[in-house]
């Protein structure tokens, strides 16, 4: 067994990264190697403890986006491994996790990636909120992507393992052979024309287009702090960015969504809603 490489991507995760290490380091099964990706941050201090950390590796470039700044992650990584999981800072996987999903993915060869159960916390008062974040992302009838049952009571709905079209990207524990399987142009695995958001359906689209399953697994339980929410407004510019993302992701993967896409790209950049 190769065993198991961590992707972070950090854009002022000051705050929040030294909880998802802590989670790492307590993990049952240890990564290998863990690469933490600078995207931009303001001020990269808060990073230089983790240049004394055993098997971590910081790599700081500009503001170039989530998915190339994961891209930049997957191109450090020099050393054969079975697995890589892209986490984002502001997630914090229980003790379990990675033996569970490593297992998984060794007992299911024809398994490309798998997805956990994401639980809503809260920063601030260091705390699960009991409310559930994320349990795979689904199209809506009305082309919406959606993160299944956010928002929703973290209780006995959920519970059973099943294919899923996407999987969160704060949590995507992927097998390495499949990854250079649906690599890109260069060996970009997230396509670098998504800037921010969207990258990971689009990456998730073409895993099950080349042939390989995407598996919710609701043992794997993930704390998550979801980024802004909860503690300021999404930015407009955040807002058309988004928007301009699921435009682009509809030209790759066509679908009559586009007319919705285009409807929310305006509603957005002209009554700024």
């Amino acid at each position: 067994m190769q065993g198991i490489a961590v992707i972070i991507v950090t854009h002022d995760s000051r705050d929040e990264l030294p909880q998802c290490l802590e989670a790492l380091a307590g993990q049952s099964l240890r990564a290998d190697r863990i690469i933490i990706v600078d995207s931009g941050s303001t001020d990269t201090g808060y990073l230089q403890a983790c240049n004394d950390m055993d098997g971590v590796e910081v790599v700081l470039r500009e503001n170039i986006g989530f998915g190339r700044a994961n891209n930049v992650g997957l191109q450090a990584l020099a050393d054969p491994v079975d697995s890589v999981l892209f986490l984002n800072p502001d997630a914090f996987p229980q003790p379990d996790v990675l033996e569970r999903a490593q297992q998984f993915l060794q007992r299911n060869p024809e398994v490309g990636c798998s997805g956990g159960r994401l639980l809503a916390f809260d920063p601030g008062k260091q705390q699960p909120t009991g409310l559930l974040d994320s349990t795979g992302v689904f199209r809506t009838r009305y082309c919406r992507w959606v993160d299944r049952g956010q928002g929703e009571p973290d209780d006995s709905r959920y519970l059973v393992q099943e294919d899923i079209p996407v999987a969160c990207g704060a949590f995507l524990f992927c097998r390495r052979a499949m990854l250079d399987q649906v690599a890109l142009a260069g060996g970009a695995v997230f396509d670098p024309d998504f800037f921010l958001y969207k990258e990971d359906i689009d990456l998730c689209l073409r895993i099950w287009k080349q042939g390989w399953r995407i598996v919710y697994l609701p043992g794997l339980r993930v704390h998550h702090c979801r980024g802004w929410q909860g503690r300021r407004k999404m930015s407009r510019k955040l807002r058309l960015t988004a928007a301009s993302s699921e435009i682009l992701l509809n030209r790759k993967h066509p679908s009559p969504c586009m007319v919705w896409a285009i409807l929310k790209y305006l509603l957005v950049r002209w009554l700024r809603i």
